[in-house]
């Protein structure tokens, strides 16, 4: 596997190795000590998977307490993938990576604790899969503003289906509760 290094050090942008003949591909989307060597050493308790069409934006996301790390890829379609840095006392703090996923780079990204998650759907669908080293604790769940200017996202998509929760989410600078640098 491939580790593509990004903007900021703790998002990791992964391009597993494809094997391909006549009959189609396999490749490995997860390796315990392959994965560790890159520092993704949690054990993952909770698999993920979504599907949703052209147009939809979910996140921006994260849990605090209860902090997940993803490691999240595409089995059909395509998104631009968005890690935020939400770290209070973070020397990256506020600023984003984003990252085209889709069905025929098969990369996948890395996000660790402590970062805002989401992604917008570019095809006319997609299935969107992510592994989570933390299950899912609604009561922790916390949204940021998916077109905050201080945080400057280019999604690509100007008027997004969003859930409710995601349409009401505040601004980034009026978040409570945010994870702490040094301690997810």
């Amino acid at each position: 596997m491939k580790v593509i290094p990004t903007d900021i050090p703790e998002i990791l942008v992964i391009e597993p190795e494809l094997f391909g003949d006549q009959r189609g591909f396999f490749l490995e989307t997860y390796q315990l000590a392959r994965y560790a060597a890159h520092g993704i050493t949690r054990p993952f308790i909770q698999d993920n998977l979504s599907r949703s069409r052209r147009g939809v934006l979910r996140g921006l996301h994260l849990q605090n307490p209860s902090t997940q790390g993803k490691l999240v890829t595409v089995l059909s379609g395509c998104v631009l993938d968005v890690a935020v840095d939400v770290r209070i006392g973070s020397p990256t703090f506020g600023r984003h990576v984003a990252v085209e996923l889709n069905d025929e780079n098969r990369r996948q990204m890395w996000v660790p604790r402590g970062f805002a998650h989401g992604f917008a759907v570019v095809s006319e669908t997609v299935d969107f899969f992510y592994k989570c080293d933390e299950a899912y604790s609604p009561q922790h769940e916390v949204a940021i503003r998916w077109n905050d200017p201080a945080i400057g996202i280019a999604w690509g998509i100007t008027n997004p289906a969003l859930s409710p929760k995601d349409a009401a989410a505040p601004l980034l600078a009026d978040v409570k509760g945010l994870p702490r640098y040094g301690e997810v």
